[in-house]
């Protein structure tokens, strides 16, 4: 195999690692998804599909009933690694050609980068939970938390996965609370039967719908001179920087920005240069929280 993966093109290797993840994480993989995302002909996909089973013999199955090929169960990454973070980083365009960046002609880049450690997510899980979101479906799964870590019964229409820059989960109608909620991927210990369409509308799911405007600021406990950094820094083109976000993932932005979610003592100088950018206005998140922005307990 590593003599194999030496001869081949460049071209050819990104087509057989997006072969494994759709296969993986969707089980389903047909000449479509190919030809859909790199733009070449039928006949190069079947091609490419025939050559990777020559090479994998073991991993994919055909299944004349969904009319494409299935993993194997004995499947097992030979061009990727596996992990979940490699379909979600796909569904998100980022990071597909991760791992096959030194086949390209550069010089070194004396670069590092640091990634916090893969969190759990199971392929059968994954792919019950993105056919729900893709053909409005209502999911029976066993959902752990800090009120039930051994898990219990739910059922929810998922509408949307949602990356958070460090960990992703759903956005979906929980039928127990009769709301709207966010269910972390890694807490999904099962999943049961698809139970039918959804009951709810995504478009009455109001903070997702809605868009709000977070207007930061420098810390006003730093001094200008380093107030006037930050705002360098930060890229702010005026006194307050504006970025617009859903309703419902305002706090997930605020936290990957490490802004804090809550009014700090500007007091304390240690405290407001650990956190140098700030909210203009908290009451904003107070009011959000009110409405219900809140994740699965």
């Amino acid at each position: 195999m590593l003599t194999a993966l030496k001869d081949l093109k460049w071209e050819v290797l990104l087509r057989y690692r997006y072969i494994e993840i759709i296969a993986l994480w969707e089980g389903r993989l047909t000449t479509n998804h190919l030809c859909n995302t790199f733009g070449i002909k039928r006949q190069q996909a079947s091609r490419d599909i025939n050559q990777y089973k020559q090479m994998v013999p073991e991993n994919l199955d055909y299944d004349a009933h969904l009319k494409g090929y299935i993993p194997s169960v004995n499947f097992t990454p030979h061009f990727t690694t596996g992990t979940v973070d490699e379909y979600l980083n796909l569904l998100d365009s980022h990071s597909f050609l991760e791992g096959f960046v030194e086949r390209i002609a550069l010089s070194q880049s004396h670069t590092c980068v640091i990634r916090p450690p893969q969190r759990r997510a199971e392929p059968r899980i994954v792919r019950q939970v993105v056919e729900a979101c893709r053909t409005g479906q209502r999911l029976e799964l066993t959902y752990a938390s800090m009120t039930s870590p051994k898990g219990e019964e739910r059922i929810i229409a998922p509408h949307s996965l949602v990356s958070s820059g460090y960990r992703w989960h759903l956005r979906a109608f929980c039928e127990k609370n009769r709301d709207y909620r966010d269910f972390l991927l890694g807490r999904i210990l099962a999943c049961g039967e698809i139970l039918g369409p959804r009951l709810e509308d995504p478009t009455h799911d109001r903070l997702w719908q809605r868009e709000v405007e977070l207007r930061l600021i420098p810390n006003p406990g730093l001094t200008p001179e380093q107030q006037a950094l930050i705002r360098h820094e930060r890229c702010f083109s005026d006194e307050v920087l504006c970025i617009k976000t859903r309703a419902a993932t305002a706090i997930y932005l605020l936290q990957l920005m490490q802004v804090p979610t809550a009014p700090l003592d500007v007091e304390d100088i240690n405290l407001c240069r650990a956190n140098p950018v700030v909210l203009e206005d908290y009451s904003q998140i107070e009011a959000l929280r009110f409405e219900g922005a809140k994740k699965a307990p």
